[in-house]
């Protein structure tokens, strides 16, 4: 399943952070930020929660870019 989540976030630096810290995230297949657009497209692996899933994305994003917001 994919998703598109619309973000809050200062440069283009902080999107790829944001972009690898999803991708690391369990439960996330493949996650693409385009900081243009301030959207993050999420696939998730088979059987995930996505709201489970996207909870801990948050909190791994907040890690690497303490004042980055993405809207549920």
């Amino acid at each position: 399943m994919k998703k598109t989540y619309k973000i809050d976030v200062d440069c283009a630096n902080c999107a790829n952070k944001m972009e690898q810290a999803a991708k690391n995230t369990d439960g996330v297949k493949d996650a693409v930020v385009n900081f243009m657009a301030l959207k993050m497209k999420v696939e998730f692996e088979d059987g995930a929660d996505p709201a489970a899933v996207m909870q801990a994305v948050l909190a791994n994003c907040k890690v690497v870019e303490d004042d980055c917001q993405i809207f549920l």
